[in-house]
C-alpha cells in the first residue's frame, strides 16, 4: 500500500473540505490567574469550529527545560486544523527559574485550563491528544503516565486519547543519566555543568519519580503511545524502546517508530509533511483513535 499517496490524497481532499474555513490563532493566554508571563497558551483552530466537536492536540515545545517557545510548532498546526483538529501549544516556567517539579505541574495546569475551556475554541475536551518535543516529550508522557499531576488539576486520563512523544532521552532518567556518565568516563570530555543529573534535581529518588517508565502500571488508564524518534541517535532510540517495552508489559497499546535520515530537529519540524514517513506514523495513530469517546 502506498502510504505516500494516501497521506498527499487525504491531505489534498481535507483542504478542499476546509475551502471558506480560515484558521484561528488566539496567542498569549493565561492559563493561571495572574500567573507568570510563561504561563500562557496559543489555541489554533478553525474560524468555523462549533463548540466542543473537534479533537484537540495539546503541544510542549522542547528546549532542554531551559529554553524554547510555544511558538516553535512548524507545520503541525496547520496540518492538524486541516485534518480538523483544534491545536493548543504551551508554555511552561523553566529551569533554574524554578525546579523540574513546578516545571512540570505548569504543563498538566495547562492542560487542565485546556480541558475545562477548550469547548469555547470548537475543541472536544473529551478527546484530548498529547505530544511534545525532546524535553517537551519527556514531559508529554509523564503527565499522560503518571496520573498525580493532572489529578490535581481535576483532570482524568479517560479523556486522553493518545500520546506522542517525538525524540526524548528522558523516560527513564537514572538510565539516560548513566549513560551519559559512562561514556564521559570512557571517552573524556567535558561533562554539563546542568546535565540530567542536575536538572531533575540532583537527587536519585527524583530522578526515578521523575522517570516515566517507574510509573508504568496496569489498568490506570493511561492512553495509547506513539514514541517517534530518530534510529540514528543511541539515546533517543533506547529510551523509546525501554518506554515502548513497559508500556507493552502493562498491556497499554504502544509503538516505537524510528525514522532515519533526519536529525533530533528535523524530525520534530517534519512532523505534518506528507512525504514524510513519521507523518503517516504520527496520522496513523491519530486516525484510529480519534473517534474513541
Amino acid at each position: 500500500m502506498n502510504y505516500k499517496l494516501i497521506a498527499a490524497f487525504t491531505l489534498s481532499l481535507l483542504s478542499l473540505c476546509n475551502i471558506g474555513s480560515a484558521q484561528k490563532l488566539i496567542t498569549d493566554i493565561p492559563y493561571v490567574e495572574n500567573g507568570h508571563e510563561r504561563q500562557v497558551l496559543d489555541i489554533y483552530t478553525l474560524e468555523s469550529a462549533v463548540d466542543g466537536r473537534l479533537p484537540v492536540l495539546f503541544w510542549v515545545h522542547g528546549g532542554g527545560w531551559q529554553a524554547g517557545d510555544k511558538s516553535d510548532v512548524a507545520l503541525k498546526p496547520k496540518v492538524l486544523t486541516e485534518r480538523g483538529f483544534v491545536f493548543v501549544s504551551t508554555n511552561y516556567r523553566l529551569l533554574p527559574d524554578v525546579e523540574m517539579g513546578v516545571l512540570i505541574r505548569d504543563v498538566a495546569k495547562s492542560l487542565g485550563w485546556v480541558h475545562r475551556n477548550i469547548a469555547e475554541y470548537g475543541g472536544d475536551p473529551t478527546r484530548i491528544f498529547v505530544g511534545g518535543h525532546s524535553a517537551g516529550a519527556q514531559l508529554a508522557a509523564l503527565i499522560c503516565i503518571d496520573d498525580r499531576y493532572l489529578k490535581e488539576e481535576g483532570v482524568t486520563f479517560d479523556v486522553l486519547k493518545g500520546c506522542v512523544p517525538v525524540d526524548g532521552d528522558t523516560y527513564d532518567i537514572p538510565k539516560i543519566i548513566m549513560t551519559a556518565e559512562f561514556r564521559q568516563t570512557l571517552y573524556g570530555g567535558k561533562m554539563f555543568t546542568l546535565g540530567h543529573r542536575q536538572k531533575f534535581g540532583n537527587d536519585p529518588e527524583k530522578h526515578v519519580d521523575f522517570s516515566a517508565v517507574t510509573h508504568v502500571a496496569k489498568n490506570k488508564g493511561i492512553p495509547p503511545f506513539l514514541l517517534l524518534y530518530f534510529s540514528g541517535h543511541p539515546d533517543t532510540r533506547a529510551q523509546a524502546q525501554r518506554l515502548e517495552a513497559v508500556l507493552k508489559e502493562a498491556d497499554i497499546p504502544a509503538r516505537a517508530y524510528g525514522k532515519q535520515d533526519t536529525n533530533h530537529s528535523r524530525l520534530n519540524n517534519d512532523l505534518g509533511n506528507p512525504d514524510d514517513p513519521a507523518t503517516q506514523e504520527f496520522f496513523k495513530f491519530l486516525d484510529a483513535l480519534i473517534d474513541r469517546k
